[in-house]
């Protein structure tokens, strides 16, 4: 494929520039260039206003015999896009902005209006200071302050760069370091300090849930003693009552015709004297064995009669 935009010509071997004739140029030749408006404005002739960035196709050329320090004037021509008036405007390398020339007025802009009044200050702050020599004095001490200010700064800056240049990066990278070795130790302290008080926390929950079922066992064996211990005695004083009424019966009847009776006195004492009752083993307690008292002496006495 060959190329969309031919840059680059063919020169045969045989060409001789010297040949060419002389092409005769304007002196003051205008171009068509495309550029967009510099700032807003109003058309004279029919009132129409022109944003600031309309784009334009303008001819330039050279303002002949202005120029700012070495540095041409351009003019540029555009027509109004309502009227088709011309509108002309100038390059001001002076204030690095542009100027207008002819066919429309530039609109009010606040900022153009400080920055000339901001050089009408300036320039009659110089016509005072070349007029007034106590002026000039008071210029040159104020000068001379803030140069002293200015050198004690710097003497800081230079003794804050001395400093840091003496120390060596290594041993602050070590130091830094062993500061985060210290903030991880830190950190894992605090985190099995945590895990300690929880599990701690956890044991006592559960050792006193131990101590409560321990408690309740032992209200229940309690219980279960006292219920015995009720018993027992209950037994007690029904074989006391028995015995003290069997005694009473038997010293009230006459010691006549015992031959007869033996059989049946035998047979009463027998049904009085029983034998032990089966007590429920207590922890720590000795086993309550009945008294006979004055039955056993009658049982002996019985016997010695049958003989």
């Amino acid at each position: 494929m060959s190329e969309r935009k031919v840059l680059n010509k063919y020169y045969p071997p045989n060409f001789d520039p010297s040949k060419l004739p002389r092409v005769k140029r304007e002196k003051n030749r205008q171009f068509t260039i495309r550029l967009m408006a510099p700032f807003n404005m109003r058309c004279t002739t029919c009132g129409e206003y022109i944003y600031r960035g309309k784009k334009f196709n303008a001819r330039k050329e050279d303002v002949i015999g202005k120029t700012y320090l070495g540095i041409q004037v351009y003019r540029f021509y555009i027509k109004c896009t309502k009227c088709l008036a011309e509108i002309t405007f100038l390059t001001d390398p002076e204030n690095s902005d542009y100027q207008m020339e002819f066919g429309a007025i530039r609109n009010f802009e606040c900022i153009r209006l400080a920055e000339k009044q901001a050089e009408l200050e300036a320039k009659q702050e110089k016509e005072e200071e070349a007029n007034n020599p106590m002026k000039i004095l008071e210029n040159r001490t104020r000068d001379s302050r803030r140069e002293m200010a200015i050198l004690e700064t710097l003497e800081d800056i230079r003794e804050l760069n001395a400093a840091h240049a003496s120390v060596d990066p290594k041993i602050l990278l070590q130091e830094h370091q062993e500061l985060k070795k210290k903030m991880l130790e830190m950190q894992e302290q605090e985190d099995e300090e945590e895990i300690r008080r929880i599990f701690r926390n956890k044991n006592s929950e559960e050792v006193s849930d131990d101590q409560q079922v321990e408690l309740e066992e032992s209200k229940r064996e309690k219980i279960k003693l006292e219920e015995n211990e009720e018993e027992i005695s209950s037994k007690r004083i029904k074989t006391d009552e028995s015995k003290n009424s069997a005694l009473s019966e038997f010293l009230k009847n006459p010691l006549i015709n015992q031959s007869s009776n033996n059989a049946l006195t035998k047979s009463k004492i027998s049904s009085f004297i029983k034998k032990k009752p089966d007590t429920v083993p207590n922890e720590g307690k000795d086993q309550v064995k009945p008294s006979l008292g004055a039955l056993s002496s009658l049982a002996e006495y019985s016997s010695d009669e049958d003989e």
